[in-house]
């Protein structure tokens, strides 16, 4: 389903996502517009196969074969420039996948050794299975040419890129094509429970970047129909199939040390903080639909630098992604969890199940810390209390229709003179194909030791508060129209979720168009539209009004361009100030190892600091480099500046670059430098801030990957520090390796 740009940059929806049961409208089915497919059957085989990228065995003789010939972007349904074959089979204990890509110029195939999930920028294909035949979510598992993984998981599954799973592929490039082998174990997957033959639902997808990226399917689309699910080819087979005793064990043993000068500027380095020992990471299916997943002390599961996030003038938290495997499990049933709030984990327990029509989850995590987002008003902000915490969430969804849900939340949080409840019903609904409700009703009892009380300005004693939301859209090949409310009282609170804003009613409502064109015209796709938008605080008052203008374009060179522009009122510290904006970003690629990006806004804002109208100016650029089959680069520099009446507030700049040579698969080596300057001026701000800062902060990591739970990481990084009066000085460093194993029975 698209969702029209103002709703997806608000985010209302994400916060909320969906409702009471109106199981009653639920029109079976993205129904009456989705022929009933015939399955067509998968062979058993026996004889065992090499995954090493040529197809010569015996299995890919005897396997099923699907053409996927039909482009699907830019071009509506129309033939394919090139041929492509899937070829399916399974045994006793794999899924087994195959592709033949035929290239009438192979040396033009764009592919290059880079970690798994990096693979997206290259050509491609793809295999997804909705394995429970349900309609709602399912597995994807992606292949470069060479042989580079890529997987996601929808739906109770998983919450897309983040999903990891242990399988197997390699890749090869001929003189006619390329060609791709799965073999995908049944311990990595979710399935009925059945003696007898399943039915599953299957996609393919070639990506074949040439000028423009044309995405080839396995069947035509109906974009009149937004169940995706609905509309897959069918697969009938896998009769007996079990994911075996389906054990995972995932021991790890992570080192860390970090230090930091003893008085700044010249003093010594002393160890802040030094740890190291054992984590484990476990899970075991219990059936072929029920998994049970537990971790003692989780650490990382990739080291990352969570860089680029500019916080000068912001008024909210900070999203981050997660990365821990035990709380990527299943993500997709726990809707309504953050679980980067989970900070230092000692242990965690989780089960999810689906049976039928019905879904469980639940999860319990012990905190050796309380982190907290506190919403205050008009600003957030953090919080930790120094004491441990138990968190519990649990879930039951029940299917409703073709493709639709209901389903119950409650989430727990409580430690010493602190507890945090939230629950509620939510509904995602799909009537008659091309509409969609989502809607939530949802339900907090809060209370906050006194002192954090106090401290930050939050009520004392036990509060409650709620969320009631609603989202109403109909979503066609052309004409998109939706609808949506919001309301969130003051004292709702999810310590659990994200929940950075509370104490204010929404309303919106928008319209778009889209227009498609095959390839070979100067575009490609055209989108525009428009909302309207209107915040008001629980005492009534306007908090915020106005309309938003956009125009999408894509066109050659897999070039796009997105406008955005805003005109209204906000107001903020009591005080009604008139906003508007101007939004751009363009980017491209000339070749196909060069990709540009160019981002842009001018705007008349608020300096939250202050209470006061600025003029905001931020530019962007974004240059992406990859150099033969092993190395790339990107380098990026952000800029922002506000001038008030007075003069110029601040200026900030960011300047990221990143180096990766990827000897291998398995193995590469990893640089990432991010240097940050500002500029304030004293005299403009109401409180002490310095008029120069400077901070520069770098990573080197060494990875050698087997799979996404074999691993070894060995890392350095450190951070400096500079002012008016300071020069750029290190402030601190850390070591820290990691070595984990897969170990499966």
């Amino acid at each position: 389903m698209k969702l029209p740009d103002c709703a997806s940059r608000t985010g209302v929806c994400a916060v909320a996502c969906a409702a009471f049961a109106l199981s009653a409208l639920v029109a079976g089915p993205g129904s009456a517009a989705a022929a009933e497919k015939v399955p067509q059957r998968v062979p058993r085989v026996a004889s065992p196969i090499v995954v090493d990228g040529v197809l010569d065995e015996d299995v890919w003789r005897e396997a099923l074969v699907m053409g996927v010939n039909t482009e699907v972007r830019p071009g509506e349904n129309i033939p394919a420039p090139v041929h492509t074959d899937m070829l399916l089979a399974y045994n006793d204990t794999h899924f087994l996948v195959a592709f033949r890509a035929l290239d009438p110029d192979p040396s033009l195939i764009r592919a290059r050794y880079c970690d798994r999930d990096q693979m997206w920028a290259d050509e491609f294909v793809i295999v997804g299975v909705d394995t429970y035949n349900d309609q709602r979510g399912g597995f994807e598992f992606a292949c470069n040419p060479l042989g580079i993984q890529g997987d996601t998981a929808n739906g109770v599954h998983g919450d897309g890129n983040s999903w990891d799973a242990i399988w197997d592929s390699a890749g090869r490039i001929f003189d006619w094509g390329y060609s791709v082998e799965m073999a995908i174990p049944f311990s990595s997957l979710k399935f009925q429970r059945t003696e007898g033959d399943q039915i599953w639902g299957v996609d393919a997808v070639r990506s074949y970047p040439r000028g423009v990226r044309r995405h080839i399917g396995l069947y035509a689309r109906d974009r009149n129909n937004n169940c995706y699910f609905c509309q897959m080819e069918k697969l009938v087979g896998f009769a007996g199939v079990n994911p075996g005793r389906s054990i995972e064990l995932d021991p790890t043993f992570s080192a860390i040390t970090s230090q930091q000068r003893e008085g700044f500027v010249e003093g010594p380095f002393e160890e802040r903080d030094s740890s190291y020992g054992p984590g484990l990471t476990a899970r075991w299916g219990v059936t072929p639909n029920t998994t049970l997943a537990a971790a003692l002390n989780p650490d990382f599961s990739q080291v990352e630098a969570d860089a680029f996030q500019l916080d000068v003038n912001t008024r909210h938290a900070l999203w981050y992604d997660e990365k821990r495997p035990f709380f990527l499990e299943s993500a997709g049933m726990f809707p309504n969890f953050y679980s980067r709030s989970v900070a230092d984990p000692a242990w965690g327990v989780k089960l999810t199940a689906k049976e039928g029509g019905n879904g469980f989850g639940a999860l319990v995590s012990r905190d050796e810390v309380t982190n907290l987002i506190l919403p205050m008003g008009e600003r957030s902000r953090t919080a930790s209390l120094d004491r441990e915490s138990t968190c519990s969430l649990l879930r039951y969804s029940r299917d409703v229709g073709r493709s639709s849900s209901i389903s119950a939340v409650f989430n727990d949080r409580r430690g010493d003179e602190y507890a945090n409840q939230m629950g509620g019903v939510r509904a995602d609904l799909m009537l008659a194909g091309t509409y969609g409700v989502n809607a939530a009703a949802l339900f907090s009892s809060t209370d906050y030791p006194d002192s954090l009380a106090a401290d930050y300005s939050q009520e004392s004693g036990r509060f409650d508060g709620h969320v009631y939301s609603l989202h109403v859209g109909r979503y066609t090949s052309g004409l998109d129209v939706y609808g949506q409310y919001y309301d969130v009282s003051r004292g709702f609170r999810n310590d659990l979720g994200f929940v950075p804003d509370v104490g204010h009613r929404d309303v919106e409502l928008g319209a778009g168009h889209t227009w498609q064109r095959d390839a070979g015209s100067w575009w490609t796709m055209l989108n525009a539209g428009g909302c309207y938008r209107r915040e008001e605080t629980e005492d009534g008052d306007v908090r915020a009004e106005g309309a938003r203008l956009w125009a999408h374009y894509n066109g050659p060179k897999e070039s796009h361009v997105e406008a955005d522009g805003w005109v209204g009122t906000e107001v903020f510290a009591g005080e009604e100030f008139d906003t508007w904006s101007a939004e751009v970003e363009t980017g491209f690629w000339p070749t196909g190892w060069l990709f540009a990006m160019l981002e842009g806004k001018y705007a008349r804002a608020i300096d939250y600091a202050n209470a006061r109208n600025g003029d905001l100016v931020a530019v962007f650029p974004y240059v992406g480099l990859k150099a033969g089959r092993h190395l790339s680069a990107n380098v990026g520099q952000r800029y922002e500046r506000m001038n008030v009446d007075e003069g110029r507030l601040y200026t900030a700049n960011v300047t990221y670059l990143k180096a990766v040579y990827q000897f291998s698969p398995e193995m590469f080596v990893r640089a990432i430098l991010q240097y940050v300057d500002c500029d304030r001026a004293p005299e403009l701000h109401p409180f002490p801030v310095e008029p120069e800062e400077q901070s520069l902060t770098s990573q080197v990591l060494f990875s050698y990957k087997l799979n996404p739970q074999t691993v070894l990481f060995l890392g350095y990084g450190d951070a400096h520090y500079g002012s008016g009066t300071v020069d750029l000085t290190q402030t601190d460093r850390t070591f820290f390796a990691k070595v984990g194993y897969a170990w499966t029975l």
